[in-house]
Parts: structure tokens; sequence; C-alpha cells
């Protein structure tokens, strides 16, 4: 996905992983358990990922961008499964996952369309009980300049759980916070089927 080279070089730099691990996943992963088999869907440079990969025994990624897929191997070698697919057709089998997460990526995601088509992958790869989580960020004036020229199709917040309800998962919560959002649902377990 395009991203202009201001992006890109706040992508990488050190203030945004320290805003990632000291902030944005502490607040997005409050009470969540991610269980040992987790999926990342869009890690791009592997902020998020430089904190998951210490949180849980296994973890996959799946990056879209192929120069970025190259960096997240050289990086992280056997401490995580890293592939080279699109999270909208996740190149995995169904029920494989304790969790699946996506963080500050969605925006990324060229449509609405392929938006729903990601939140029916995480479904179909989670296991029954497994949980969906992750945040984005609000749309604001700094937010539409940081992103010029990029790919950008914010998620309005105030139909994200409409939405994963629609993708299957049950008890969808969206939390609006300071300038992002975060969210997590729950793929039914096998007596919840048919309610």
């Amino acid at each position: 996905m395009p991203m202009n080279r201001f992006h890109r070089h706040l992508c990488r730099s050190r203030m945004w992983a320290r805003a990632i691990e000291n902030e944005l996943l502490p607040w997005a992963l409050e009470d969540v358990r991610l269980g040992p088999d987790t999926l990342e869907i869009g890690p791009g440079y592997g902020a998020t990922t430089r904190v998951l990969v210490r949180q849980v025994p296994h973890l996959s990624v799946v990056e879209i961008d192929a120069a970025s897929v190259e960096g997240l191997r050289r990086e992280f070698g056997d401490r995580a499964e890293v592939l080279h697919g699109d999270g909208a057709a996740l190149p995995l089998p169904d029920t494989r996952f304790d969790s699946v997460a996506c963080f500050t990526m969605l925006h990324h995601v060229p449509s609405p369309d392929r938006q729903d088509a990601l939140f029916a992958e995480a479904y179909r790869v989670l296991r029954p009980g497994g949980e969906f989580v992750g945040c984005d960020a609000l749309t604001g004036w700094g937010f539409r300049l940081v992103h010029l020229g990029d790919t950008c199709v914010p998620v309005p917040p105030d139909t994200l759980a409409g939405r994963l309800r629609t993708a299957g998962f049950a008890d969808p919560e969206v939390t609006v916070g300071k300038g992002s959002f975060r969210f997590r649902a729950r793929r039914p377990g096998p007596s919840e089927a048919g309610r």
C-alpha cells in the first residue's frame, strides 16, 4: 500500500516504537488474553511485532508489502513465522489461531469491502472462542496530513461493531480513546452456534 516518505520515516522511528510499546499496545490489549498461537495482520515495519513476539509463545505475521516481509524476516528470524500475503485473503488454514490482531493498519486497506473481507478472514482463521483485537487511528487534520498521497480509508468506529457482527463475531466492543480506537470481538464457541 502506498505510503509517503514522511509516513514511512515516522513508522520506522524510535519515537513511534516507544509510543507503540508504552502506550498504544498496552491500551489496545488491556484485559485481552491472546493465547499461545497469535496471528498479526499487517505488521508493516514491525513496531507492534517487537512487542507481541515477547508476549506469545507462537507468533505468525502476514504482511502484504514484499520489502517489509524481507525486513521482518531478517529482524525476527525464527522468533516469528513471517508470511507474504493479503489480510483479506489469508494464506492460512481455518481455525488455526487463538487470537488475531491488527494495529494501526486498517486505514491502509484500500476499501471498506476489503476491510470487511479482512474481518471475515480473521474470523475464519480463529478457533472457536478466539479473539480478534486491535486498534486504529481516528481521523483528523494531523492524521490526514501524515497520510497525504497514501492509501487511506479510515474506519468509522461507530460502524465497526456492526461490521464485525456481520463477519460472524460475537460481543464486539469498540472503545474510542485519544486519537485512536480499540476493538475486540470473539468467534463464538460451539455451544453458541445458532444463537
